[in-house]
């Protein structure tokens, strides 16, 4: 992941880098991120974080994060995507109850009476909820305190637009140009 720090502090750029690093890889966003640029302006104050995702958001099913056989009236399930393993759990013990779902291991289960098709077609995901998360996320790297936000998305691009103060319209132009910049 490419991240472009623009800042008013050379020390800190680094330092924010490596912080914003970490922290997506702590709540397992990095690997979906692409680019990132943040525009760090303490004294106005004006934070600006845009993330160019690698695919746009998309619903997600069983069948796109888990390889699924059937074995005679069972379906047995193995997790490719850990991502979408708690999900994948509580869509299966909502539509089949926990006593039909018998999980051997961390990502492998079986679930009782149950079609392939059936499972397999089970959301586990929303592009909705997708976007909310990453949004989520880059809030959770943003300076605390910062309560005046506003957010562009458009396709694969997500930026955040952050100050404590009244945002005034040159900090959303300002933010709109990066978040175009970003989806180039």
């Amino acid at each position: 992941m490419d991240v472009n720090i623009i800042s008013e502090d050379e020390y800190g750029d680094r330092s924010y880098s490596d912080l914003f690093t970490r922290i997506m890889a702590d709540i397992n966003k990095l690997s979906l991120i692409e680019k990132a640029t943040l525009v760090l302006k303490p004294t106005v104050p004006l934070f600006i974080f845009s993330v160019r995702m690698r695919a746009e958001p998309s619903s997600k099913t069983v069948a796109d994060a888990a390889n699924a056989r059937s074995e005679g009236a069972n379906v047995h399930l193995t997790i490719t995507d850990e991502r979408y393993a708690p999900s994948i759990l509580e869509q299966l013990w909502k539509k089949f109850g926990r006593e039909s779902v018998d999980q051997q291991t961390r990502f492998d289960l079986d679930v009782i009476g149950a079609s392939e098709s059936e499972v397999k077609a089970l959301l586990v995901a929303s592009d909705e909820e997708s976007v909310n998360d990453m949004i989520g996320a880059i809030w959770r790297t943003m300076p605390e305190g910062i309560k005046n936000r506003r957010t562009f998305i458009d396709g694969r691009t997500i930026t955040v637009v952050a100050t404590e103060e009244i945002m005034e319209p040159y900090m959303l132009e300002e933010g709109m140009k990066i978040h175009t910049a970003e989806g180039v």
